[in-house]
């Protein structure tokens, strides 16, 4: 029987992390967190989710890695669990979202005024209320072959537009790690978003993966895209210790 795609392993080896599950979040700490609190990343998974799912998101290897690297990078990973279970759905998820946010500032041991969000795939629609309006503890937004603006026919409320919201983003740090062997239909929102985020001077970093497809860091098991989620990391948790 095939694997199915959401199973397939993490691209980076890392060492399986303890977790503390808390509802809808799970919780990664660093081995020796020390006694000054820590920043959070907190990761925010893609969809809609396929119909019939019997694993959810925290479970899938690519999340198991990434929060086991933040937690090896020494800041507090956290990854959520929304429901987003189709196109419509898209304010049920943000809600999910704010809440896990205000979870994880919550931890103890975690400091509030300095979270990073990272957003995948569909995911990256969610992005859109935390470009517009920017909270001063949110030290940066991480996006990872993201889709950055509702595709024709999704019926997505025009909210959920990255691309424009980014004209207000002012001062915040935003990584795109851009995949060369996209979707043209989630090209083109990349395209967009980039575009705009060029003509408002934001404080944009690209990572390129030029033979990467989208969801590479499950799927490309090659050198080009462990590279490419090894600095996406180093560069999250370098913005959240300035």
């Amino acid at each position: 029987m095939a694997i199915p795609p959401y199973l397939h392993p993490f691209v980076v080896p890392v060492a399986e992390w303890p977790r503390q599950r808390e509802g809808s979040i799970d919780v990664y700490r660093p081995a020796e967190p020390g006694g000054d609190p820590l920043p959070v990343v907190v990761f925010v998974h893609g969809g809609p989710l396929p119909p019939g799912l019997e694993v959810g998101p925290r479970d899938w290897p690519i999340y198991l890695g990434y929060g086991a690297l933040a937690a090896g990078s020494g800041v507090v990973g956290v990854t959520v669990e929304h429901r987003l279970q189709s196109t419509l759905e898209y304010a049920t998820a943000a809600a999910d979202v704010a809440d896990a946010v205000t979870q994880s500032r919550e931890l103890p041991g975690v400091d509030p005024d300095r979270v990073a969000l990272w957003f995948f795939s569909g995911g990256g629609l969610l992005s859109a209320d935390w470009l517009r309006k920017p909270p001063p503890w949110l030290r940066c937004v991480a996006l990872t072959y993201p889709i950055l603006s509702p595709p024709p026919g999704w019926g997505v409320d025009e909210k959920f537009d990255p691309a424009d919201a980014v004209a207000t983003v002012g001062g915040l740090p935003v990584l795109l790690t851009r995949v060369g062997r996209e979707r043209p239909e989630f090209a083109a929102t990349v395209e967009a978003f980039t575009a705009a985020a060029r003509e408002h001077e934001v404080d944009l970093e690209v990572i390129d993966v030029p033979n990467g497809q989208h969801g590479f860091d499950t799927f490309d098991h090659t050198e080009e895209s462990r590279d490419a989620v090894v600095e996406a990391m180093k560069w999250v948790t370098a913005t959240l210790q300035k």
